[in-house]
């Protein structure tokens, strides 16, 4: 069976191992969640990631999460363009979750970035998800 929406899927798989309070959560691999993994260690909601190959060509993604004194860094996440509802804003038009205080993943010509990169860089794009 396919899978409509592997991104929402690893957000979930996130948000629930989070719940769980679990340090290791794996998710399916792909290049595209892992660019988004990238994302969220430069903005420090995870401690990093691994690579786990399982031989006959499958791969899972180990991500390491991360805590302070016991609560998770991460204690929101949405998601915000879907497969069925795609969401796109300019560079002017780039959403602030939490007044700056959040962060919004987008995906641009030049790569998924965290918005305040997608500001430097002067590009917007489709928003992926928020992280608080």
């Amino acid at each position: 069976m396919t899978m409509s929406d592997p991104l929402g899927d690893m957000l979930t798989r996130i948000r629930n191992g989070l719940h769980a309070g679990k340090v290791k959560i794996r998710v399916p691999a792909s290049k595209h969640k892992a660019s988004v993994l990238d994302a969220m260690v430069r903005s420090g909601y995870i401690r990093g990631y691994n690579m786990i190959d399982l031989g006959n060509n499958k791969k899972e993604i180990e991500i390491e999460a991360k805590y302070d004194s016991g609560e998770p860094a991460i204690q929101e996440i949405k998601r915000i363009s879907r497969p069925g509802r795609r969401v796109y804003f300019g560079v002017n038009e780039v959403p602030r979750f939490y007044n700056g205080l959040g962060v919004t993943i987008v995906s641009t010509p030049k790569g998924v970035l965290v918005d305040h990169e997608a500001r430097e860089q002067n590009v917007g794009g489709e928003i992926l998800c928020q992280l608080f």
